[in-house]
């Protein structure tokens, strides 16, 4: 798949996501944590992708060993950062992060976060 394909797929993703987000009550204006995730079979490519996500001024996680269902081994990560719910940043992250994948030939796995109540609804 080429990459602009990749970037746009996310692109629609993206919005899908923060949509769900702030249809389910999220909200909107708060510091969300966003982790993108990064995989590979080959822990230097990945090691690679992770210095420069370092160097993009994203927090970078530990490395972790996963055991898939047919027994290979995958390394993975997450590249963090904290900001609002902002569709243009995060299209611009995941287009820089997508890059530097197909760069170093790992998978660009998408992004996650986590709900965000109100401090009304905490109460």
């Amino acid at each position: 798949m080429a990459i602009e394909q990749l970037i746009a797929e996310q692109q629609e993703e993206t919005r899908e996501i923060v949509e769900a987000l702030l249809e389910d009550g999220s909200v909107k204006d708060a510091q969300y944590t966003i982790e993108h995730h990064f995989a590979s079979a080959d822990f230097e490519a990945l090691e690679k992708v992770a210095v420069d996500a370092f160097k993009a001024g994203f927090a970078v996680e530990d490395a972790e060993e996963v055991e898939l269902d047919d027994g290979a081994i995958v390394y993975c990560f997450d590249a963090v950062t904290e900001h609002e719910l902002d569709i243009e940043r995060l299209d611009k992250d995941c287009e820089a992060l997508i890059r530097l994948a197909e760069k170093h030939e790992v998978l660009y796995d998408g992004w996650g976060t986590y709900f965000v109540e109100s401090e009304d609804a905490a109460e």
